[in-house]
């Protein structure tokens, strides 16, 4: 799992740096090759966005004692990403001294105090749209942990009902067994009766014999 971080890492320092490159030269450009780097720069903090939601799924796999290590890379990485958003969003609005000038012409003296604050209008603007996407994800975060919990409890549920189809298996055995062993009880209890009735009837069977042996003898002597 952590070389899958690490190699996630990689293509983070990689995107990151050319996003910084580039960020640096949006002011400088204007009209259409400035709208393409910023679609461009758009596109590749979407990646970095996602390589980060890839990076936080390795680390819940991570085993617990070595876990804080890799949050704490992943929190720097989430606090450098807000940094890059913020300088992209300032840099769609900025101009350069050339560029300004050239947007300007000759009013350029006259009509700097309504560029100031039109920068200063769009970036109140953006301040708010930070604070909106700010809320979003913290919505969206929220809203990720609960169904993480649905997921949680649907799965202790799911647990419990299998534990409660084994107990009730296990009563069921149960019960079966004490069936079993009363049946072999009363088994038991009817064969010892029949020993002890079997054994009575050869007692008073062999004194019936002696009686009559003794009587035989008696009269026999007493005949003669």
């Amino acid at each position: 799992m952590s070389s899958d971080f690490e190699s996630y890492e990689q293509d983070f320092g990689t995107i990151t740096a050319e996003v910084t490159n580039k960020i640096g030269r949006i002011p400088k450009l204007s009209g259409e090759e400035k709208t393409q780097l910023v679609l461009n720069v758009d596109k590749q903090l979407e990646e970095v966005r996602e390589l980060l939601e890839q990076m936080d799924l390795e680390v819940r796999e991570i085993p617990i004692q070595s876990r804080a290590m890799y949050n704490g890379r992943l929190k720097s990485y989430k606090q450098e990403i807000e940094k890059l958003e913020k300088d992209f969003k300032r840099s769609r609005i900025a101009y350069s001294d050339e560029v300004r000038n050239e947007l300007l012409g000759d009013d350029a003296g006259s009509s700097e105090n309504q560029l100031i604050k039109l920068r200063e209008e769009r970036a109140h603007l953006l301040d708010n749209t930070e604070k909106l996407e700010r809320s979003s994800r913290r919505l969206e975060a929220g809203y990720q942990i609960a169904v993480e919990t649905e997921q949680v409890g649907q799965e202790i549920l799911s647990n419990l009902h299998s534990d409660r189809e084994k107990i009730q298996r296990a009563r069921e055995r149960l019960r079966e067994t004490d069936a079993n062993l009363g049946k072999s009880s009363r088994i038991l209890t009817g064969m010892l009766r029949r020993i002890i009735q079997n054994r009575v009837l050869v007692f008073i069977l062999g004194a019936i014999i002696l009686l009559t042996i003794i009587l035989a003898i008696y009269f026999n002597v007493r005949g003669h």
